[in-house]
């Protein structure tokens, strides 16, 4: 049986608060001239990242609260189901240039130039999950700085190289770890690394996140 991880959710829900109140700090100050987010425009929602296990099982139960059946589920698990195939191939190739003794950091600068469609994008441009979205989601039109490298929205009204606030997403992302790894703790898992997993959005929607997964108890025995 999973315990009761709702205080684990109910500090991220803070955190993301926390973050949503530093982007309208954000555009409060630098205006819609440089903030330039609005309705309909889905450039962050072709970007390339993975989740933490907190916000993974989080977006997972919002996904299931919100679409528990239907048609709408339906297209939303195959778009994750192709998404997911995509990235393998993707990962795939990537290991392979790996294995030629092409440079890690070409080889990651070529990663973050892929672009592919959340599933969550529906047709018409709009969030599927738009209240349950993650950090990166609400942050990405704002300029950011992780690990000592700066990124900026290219549709935004933000130059590279200037002088404006920055999230520091290296603290965020720490925050999102603790409450990982307190999940691990929390059901007590076999897998001493659980609060390691990272996974993208497509196969956190089409993950089950139950005990075996969790590594809750004693494993199964093979027959």
């Amino acid at each position: 049986m999973i315990p009761d991880l709702s205080p684990i959710f109910t500090a991220y829900e803070k955190l993301r608060d926390q973050v949503d109140g530093i982007f309208a700090q954000v555009l409060a100050s630098q205006g819609p001239e440089r903030v330039t987010c609005r309705k309909g425009c889905s450039d962050c929602c072709h970007a390339l990242f993975d989740l933490t296990l907190v916000e993974a099982m989080y977006v997972n139960k919002a996904f299931g609260k919100a679409y528990g059946f239907g048609p709408e589920r339906s297209a939303i698990l195959e778009r994750a189901s192709e998404v997911d195939r995509k990235l393998a191939r993707l990962k795939r190739d990537l290991f392979r240039e790996e294995k030629k003794g092409i440079a890690p950091e070409s080889i990651m600068k070529e990663a973050a130039g892929e672009r592919m469609r959340c599933p969550l994008l529906g047709d018409d441009g709009l969030c599927a999950l738009y209240d349950a979205r993650p950090i990166t989601c609400r942050v990405y039109g704002i300029p950011t700085v992780i690990a000592g490298q700066g990124h900026v929205c290219g549709l935004s009204g933000f130059d590279k190289g200037g002088q404006y606030p920055t999230v520091k997403l290296d603290k965020i992302h720490a925050a999102l770890d603790d409450m990982s790894l307190a999940i691990e703790r929390g059901v007590k898992s076999r897998f001493d690394k659980l609060h390691e997993v990272y996974m993208p959005l497509s196969m956190a929607l089409l993950t089950d996140f139950d005990e075996q997964f969790l590594g809750i108890g004693p494993a199964k025995k093979e027959d």
